[in-house]
């Protein structure tokens, strides 16, 4: 490789040093429920960027055969053990059996019902799909409510109180649904519902969690100075309230007498603190059995994963799939389970 003045070095191992740091602080940022330093919780939105920007200084500097790569090799692998894989090359399916359990999570957009897709039937066409993928359970985010009588199949359903001014969700379900329950978050129109479901000689609890939508539309405009002003403002307010809810649901899922499964739209990263909240230590079914990017929506066209399906560890992964149809804004995903102690 040609030689680079020492001056250009010194520069490019600076800019390092900062891309390094950011990657580092992400890592460290994504553990904190609280909100320490707002600005921060955006870098999450940022991280697949900064381990792409990280490995080419590598390349770099292994190719001018200087220690320096060590810096980005070390931050990469702190990255990698904290966050997980953003790409799955895939992994082998197993056999299903008959006592498997799918279960499908959806934000729906209302089933298209304000047009905001310009095609025609697109609600039909999302009914036809959950019939055709029909899976045991289903978890909708911002249902219609008059669809239920289009999805028969599944005798019974758990939806967001009429008594709650918020966005509907609903859970269907082919085994008897014993118990439901709605937790009413404060100061927004999201909303996290859950059901208690009697699953072969078992009792497992199913959540449908929509978290804070950012209510951003990106366009020519949002980038102008006064938007980019009044967006940046909307960003770090969401953040906080995502996080607030992710606590608040945390506290909930710790009382649950049962095995859980949480399925949902969280509108945030795996790379963020309020997806680490959530979490905790049930498993991400796409970090276990997807592949490529687990793309759920494409955010100024880059595809990005907010939908998620997590499963107690009581839980073995059998399959994940992540779909490609464009009849939302968002994409469904849908995973296999099996319980461990069948």
């Amino acid at each position: 490789m040609k030689k680079t003045s020492p001056l250009i070095n010194r520069g490019i191992y600076i800019a390092n040093l900062l891309v390094a740091s950011l990657l580092l602080v992400a890592s460290v940022f994504s553990f904190l429920t609280i909100q320490i330093i707002p600005a921060l919780s955006l870098l999450s939105l940022f991280v697949p960027f900064l381990f792409l920007l990280n490995f080419l200084f590598l390349v770099y500097w292994l190719l001018k055969r200087k220690r320096k790569f060590l810096l980005s090799l070390v931050v990469l692998v702190i990255g990698y053990l904290i966050f997980g894989s953003f790409y799955k090359i895939g992994n082998t399916t197993e056999n299903v059996l008959d006592s498997d359990l799918s279960i499908m999570s959806y934000n729906t957009w209302g089933f298209n019902k304000n047009g905001w897709i310009k095609e025609p039937n697109i609600g039909d066409r999302i009914i036809d799909f959950i019939k055709k993928e029909d899976p045991d359970i289903v978890c909708i985010q911002e249902h219609s409510r008059i669809r239920y009588q289009q999805l028969r199949q599944y005798p019974y359903r758990s939806e967001t109180p009429y008594s709650v001014p918020r966005t509907t969700q609903a859970i269907f379900s082919k085994y008897r649904i014993v118990r439901r329950g709605s937790l009413d978050l404060p100061e927004t129109i999201n909303n996290i519902i859950y059901a208690d479901i009697l699953y072969r000689n078992d009792t497992i609890r199913v959540y449908n969690v929509h978290l804070q939508s950012f209510n951003i539309v990106p366009s020519s405009e949002t980038f102008s100075e006064e938007e980019s002003e009044r967006n940046y403002k909307r960003l770090i307010k969401t953040f906080a309230q995502q996080l607030e809810q992710a606590i608040i649901f945390k506290k909930h899922l710790e009382t649950s007498p049962y095995t859980n499964l949480i399925c949902g739209d969280f509108n945030n990263t795996q790379f963020s603190n309020v997806y680490k909240t959530i979490k905790g230590d049930f498993n991400d079914t796409f970090l276990e059995k997807g592949k490529g990017f687990g793309r759920s929506y494409n955010l100024l066209g880059f595809p990005i994963r907010i939908d998620y399906i997590l499963s107690d560890p009581e839980f073995e992964v059998i399959s994940h799939e992540n779909f490609d149809e464009k009849l939302s804004d968002h994409y469904p995903v849908m995973a296999t389970l099996r319980l461990k102690s069948d």
